[in-house]
């Protein structure tokens, strides 16, 4: 079976949904993912979007200077200028296209109207949420949006396999002097049926997501298995900084049920977390010592003292869970507490 569109998105997350809102201005959109439209990492994302609002304490030099803090020296920094000086304009993007992102009536809170939380790395409040469960409430409006839009057809429950190229080599005698790799589309399996469709498209997007399910240990869901990357790759698309994979540190254990992830925005609202092996006055000693006062501590920071320490995992204690259901906690974070008091 044979398709046409004039753009074919392989993923479902805010980047795919994105890209096709844009874009079906231009032509047809046909988005393919592989379970149904709201299985992304963006439907799980909790804490929330790092972004500049309160410019009365806060601006664009600090959020690069902590970015590039947080980076250790391997950011790009005309990369994260770009990101960080764009970010508001992308935040009202999304509230333009039905977003509910946390508000607040104190003006001594935002000058915006936006409740700002604190992750680790951060050293001002620029954390824009819905509740804990940000990314979900992102995958709502760009779902109903992509709904509404007849120029955008779902593909849900098809499994992309791999791009179509065409080459084209120019030779002087019998010598190859340009090689150029065109994407065509690509072969999508149709999981209900078992067929095999031809998706023909004037422009791909591999919109896929990480890898981060190939681990035994992730809390990333079970969508992330790198299928874009390989894909990409078969093609002679080039990758890089595959080293670098989204791993949280905090994620609640319990022998009964399915690991589940902890925000690092509860790490900026204060409860400890820790493992039997090594817990709070473990983790604050250390963390102290090479982390600056006054700073949560960014996740690459505590994701490398896991490595230096060879802990497998970050458990939440039970003195933890506890805090998560006093404080405040079910009213700001009302995901990450149901979920923990098992």
């Amino acid at each position: 079976m044979k398709l046409e569109t004039d753009f074919l998105v392989i993923g479902s997350g805010v980047a795919g949904l994105t890209f096709a809102l844009k874009v079906a201005e231009f032509g047809q959109v046909t988005v393919v993912t592989k379970r149904g439209i709201t299985d992304s990492s963006t439907a799980v994302a909790q804490g929330g979007i790092a972004s500049v609002f309160d410019t009365a304490v806060d601006s664009f030099d600090f959020h690069i200077q902590d970015t590039l803090a947080s980076g250790d020296g391997l950011c790009n920094e005309a990369v994260v200028a770009q990101v960080v000086k764009n970010g508001p304009d992308c935040i009202r993007e999304l509230i333009d296209l039905g977003v509910h992102f946390n508000t607040t009536e104190n003006p001594n809170d935002s000058a915006s109207g936006l409740d700002l939380g604190r992750e680790g790395g951060h050293s001002r409040k620029r954390i824009v949420h819905a509740h804990d469960m940000t990314g979900q409430e992102v995958e709502r409006a760009l779902v109903a949006n992509i709904r509404q839009n007849d120029r955008i057809t779902v593909l849900e429950d098809h499994i992309a396999i791999d791009l179509i190229t065409r080459s084209t080599r120019m030779k002087r005698g019998a010598v190859i002097t340009a090689h150029e790799t065109e994407c065509c589309g690509a072969y999508i399996l149709d999981r209900a049926s078992g067929q095999v469709k031809t998706v023909a498209a004037r422009i791909t997007l591999l919109a896929t997501g990480g890898s981060g399910k190939v681990y035994l240990y992730t809390s990333n869901p079970d969508v992330a298995t790198g299928d874009g990357i390989a894909m990409g790759y078969r093609a002679g698309a080039s990758v890089a900084n595959l080293e670098f994979v989204q791993f949280h540190p905090t994620c609640l254990y319990h022998p009964d049920a399915k690991n589940f992830l902890i925000s690092e925005a509860v790490r900026g609202r204060g409860p400890s977390s820790g493992t039997p092996t090594a817990g709070p006055s473990w983790r604050n000693t250390i963390l102290r010592r090479i982390w600056p006062a006054g700073m949560w501590w960014p996740g690459p920071l505590i994701r490398s003292l896991k490595r230096a320490a060879t802990i497998r995992s970050f458990l939440i204690s039970p003195t933890p869970i506890r805090i998560l259901s006093e404080n405040g906690f079910p009213i700001c974070m009302p995901n990450v507490s149901a979920s923990a008091l098992i």
